[in-house]
């Protein structure tokens, strides 16, 4: 990323997993970053913390400030099965509090917006390849809260002069996870304590895994070339579950035996991208599975030492 000394940038979640290296990212390019997050203040001294919950007016006026030149809003409700059991707790955070921070960025001078979005708000097409032209249509309480908070990004970036992109990740995974519950770092655990894993259906489903460093990448090309609308981030590449598994058993060494179960509400048959309109920005991802993988398991594999 080339040098964005003096610009202000804040991030929501920052002290999230994908925000540790998002922040990390920006204040190796020189950038002053502050971050806000309710669950506390991010360990580096160099970056301004607000800790609160956003969905308190009080706590985005302290975030969101005539300084702030950049806003990567990476804080939401992101797991499906929560949104389900939490429809309106999830349209509080990700509806309410991206328009709050939008109005308030609009009042500030924010020039740039960056929403965290997904490729669920496209709802289930199969095995049809996602693109950006693709009609919205979510089958979840979380992909349209997503889709919502793309079109208010989109409807400030047209009336109020902002850059405002909504960048649909895949599923993220890579360093510093640990403590998550997706299905990387499942099998990262069930590797290092020597149990199986429980696939759902056949383990035929594909998804597109972008290792987080990549999507850090993609986030910064993004931000540099001023994209406005709608953009894909992710690997590229889709891989069944199966896939994933032969994967981490390559690099676990485990044996990872396999318990199949029914899928649950939700969950699409595939996920397949494509990223044509990053790679026009110069997104490179930079990661296969198996390497990738090969970043995540030694933080487990110091757990079981």
């Amino acid at each position: 990323m080339e040098d964005v000394g003096h610009t202000h940038v804040l991030v929501t979640g920052g002290i999230g997993f994908i925000g540790r290296r998002v922040v990390s990212a920006l204040l190796a390019a020189g950038a002053e970053v502050s971050v806000v997050d309710r669950r506390g203040e991010f360990p580096d001294q160099a970056v301004r913390s607000v800790v609160g919950d956003l969905r308190d007016p009080a706590v985005i006026s302290r975030s969101v400030t005539p300084q702030t030149d950049v806003i990567i809003h990476l804080a939401a409700v992101t797991r499906v099965l929560d949104s389900i059991n939490d429809p309106a707790g999830t349209f509080g955070n990700n509806v309410e509090v991206t328009q709050n921070l939008l109005e308030q960025a609009r009042q500030c001078g924010t020039g740039t917006f960056l929403l965290a979005s997904t490729n669920a708000v496209t709802g289930d097409v199969g095995r049809q390849v996602i693109h950006e032209q693709l009609p919205i249509r979510p089958l979840t309480p979380y992909g349209a809260t997503k889709a919502a908070a793309e079109m208010l990004v989109g409807s400030y970036a047209a009336c109020y002069g902002m850059h405002g992109c909504s960048l649909r990740f895949t599923n993220v995974y890579g360093p510093g996870m640990a403590e998550k519950d997706s299905f990387v770092p499942r099998l990262m655990r069930a590797a290092r304590d020597g149990h199986g894993v429980q696939v759902y259906g056949d383990g035929s489903m594909q998804r597109d895994l972008v290792h987080v460093d990549d999507l850090v990448d993609g986030i910064f090309a993004a931000w540099q070339h001023q994209v406005t609308g709608p953009l894909i981030l992710g690997a590229g590449a889709s891989v069944t579950i199966m896939d994933m598994i032969a994967a981490a058993r390559a690099v676990t060494g485990a044996a990872l035996p396999v318990e199949h179960v029914p899928a649950k509400p939700g969950e699409m048959p595939a996920v397949i991208v494509d990223i044509s309109a990053a790679r026009a920005l110069g997104y490179r991802p930079k990661h296969d599975l198996k390497s990738g993988l090969g970043t995540v398991w030694p933080e487990f594999a110091e757990d079981e030492a």
